[in-house]
């Protein structure tokens, strides 16, 4: 993964907007209103295109925008998760909902447990807000029907994610380019659906680790980078309750972690990028588990260069951790210096503020300027591109300051 010794370097999270003919052909292919060909050519050209405007945003780092994974409606929350459905065999689609289902299979063999979404302690401690649909609270739009494990979990998206990486790799050529990356989720993620299969949970999380493996070697095979998404590092924190202690979940966590790093094994870690948040979904996020609690647990994840969210106003104090922690000398940083969370658009002198608040912990060669999370489905498109623009406006003001 590139960085650079004169200037601060962007990048983006991993989903961006899909445009409005995009998201008609996925709900055209879904209703089988369209053929293959159609699709795919459709694709081809979105991706190419949006390729295109990263450059013209001002983004060195580029990547598809998650355009293989389908969004049939423009506010999505789900997509990075839900595409990984179609790509695993052995599951089955539930009666229950993704509300509803507690995560941690057939056994319990660990002192932290998952409970539903619906039962999260962000959305108990602010119910009447999340059931007001005038209140703001956003949460995720996908089907609320969610898949079990109910056979031998093995990888059949080998079709899709060839076709994903083709398109890539020819829009990154015809924008004269030879370095970007793609989003894979991550096992602990992956894991977090109904288990009716394996005798306990550390065995169903280490079968997603398996299946998710052959799409992580396609991808870096590509000579692509790639992008582990795993919120559910940080986010499961809100989703055991009543609340653990913060030794039982970081226990807990490692676990995941030790799946994730399983996962990867022998691939080589200068191409590989993990993203941490805390949930993408417009709430409150009170119930957060701060960063100076989980900084170890990410940094034992054996890649180049850790995501995370620092644009929030949640989590945006949160740069003083890196006062403390030694980075490692091989190692990048992509703090989220705009954020999904809100459609005021940061001003470039505070993204350039924020930049170099991390360049002075870290070193001014190991900050990559990045977004808090996937933009697409989250904000509008308009205000989307108009972040990034602020993004790259502010990396260009903060590489002033620190290249004098």
């Amino acid at each position: 993964m590139r960085s650079s010794t004169d200037r601060i370097l962007t990048t983006q999270a991993g989903s961006l907007p899909r445009p409005e003919e995009l998201i008609e052909l996925n709900r055209s292919r879904a209703e089988g209103g369209i053929d293959e060909q159609q699709y795919h050519s459709g694709v081809n050209q979105a991706v190419t295109e949006l390729v295109e405007r990263q450059r013209g945003a001002g983004l060195d780092l580029v990547g598809d925008g998650e355009f293989g994974k389908s969004v049939s409606q423009r506010v999505d929350y789900g997509a990075w998760w839900s595409y990984s459905f179609q790509r695993l065999g052995g599951l089955e689609l539930a009666d229950s909902s993704l509300f509803e289902t507690s995560h941690e299979g057939r056994r319990a063999t660990e002192e932290v447990a998952l409970t539903s979404f619906g039962n999260r302690r962000d959305r108990v401690r602010f119910a009447e807000a999340y059931a007001d649909p005038t209140s703001g609270v956003e949460v995720s739009t996908s089907p609320m029907s969610f898949p079990v494990c109910r056979g031998p979990l093995t990888y059949v998206g080998h079709e899709a994610i060839n076709a994903d990486i083709a398109r890539f790799k020819r829009a990154l050529r015809a924008n004269g380019l030879e370095e970007g990356f793609m989003t894979a989720i991550a096992p602990a993620s992956c894991s977090r659906i109904g288990n009716e299969y394996y005798d306990s949970q550390e065995e169903f999380l280490y079968a997603c680790a398996e299946a998710m493996r052959e799409e992580y070697k396609a991808i870096i095979d590509a000579g692509l980078i790639l992008q582990l998404d795993d919120p559910a590092i940080a986010e499961n924190w809100d989703q055991v309750n009543p609340e653990p202690s913060v030794a039982d979940y970081k226990r807990f966590t490692m676990r995941r972690v030790e799946a994730l790093n399983h996962a990867i094994r022998g691939l080589p870690k200068d191409r590989i990028r993990f993203h941490l948040c805390w949930g993408s979904w417009h709430g409150p996020h009170t119930t957060d588990l701060p960063m100076r609690d989980l900084v170890d647990v990410l940094l034992s994840i054996d890649v180049r260069a850790y995501s995370f969210e620092a644009g929030n106003v949640r989590h945006e104090h949160e740069w003083k951790v890196w006062q403390d922690v030694t980075l490692p000398d091989d190692k990048l940083i992509l703090p989220g210096v705009v954020s999904h969370a809100t459609n005021v658009v940061e001003h470039p002198e505070l993204v350039a503020d924020r930049i170099v608040r991390f360049a002075e912990c870290v070193g001014r060669e190991r900050v990559v300027a990045s977004t808090d999370c996937g933009l697409g489905g989250r904000v509008h498109p308009q205000l989307a591109w108009a972040k990034l623009e602020s993004l790259a406006q502010g990396a260009e003001l903060a590489t002033e300051r620190l290249w004098p």
